[in-house]
């Protein structure tokens, strides 16, 4: 299930990255799904930061 997981975030990872490069290398504005996306993607990032920050610090200092 973690690679399935890791597998999909990479996938969608670069797909909204190469588009937006694209869009601003041809002058264009984002469309609203990308900049949505993007956002969701910026999101999901911080949550996992935030979850696998507060499992090392549980096992620093519980163990």
């Amino acid at each position: 299930m973690m690679e399935f997981a890791a597998l999909t975030y990479g996938l969608l990872a670069s797909v909204i990255l190469s588009a937006a490069q694209r869009n601003r290398k041809l002058a264009r504005p984002h469309p609203p799904l990308l900049l949505y996306l993007g956002y969701l993607l910026c999101g999901v990032s911080a949550g996992i930061v935030l979850v696998l920050a507060y499992v090392a610090l549980t096992l620093f200092a519980g163990g």
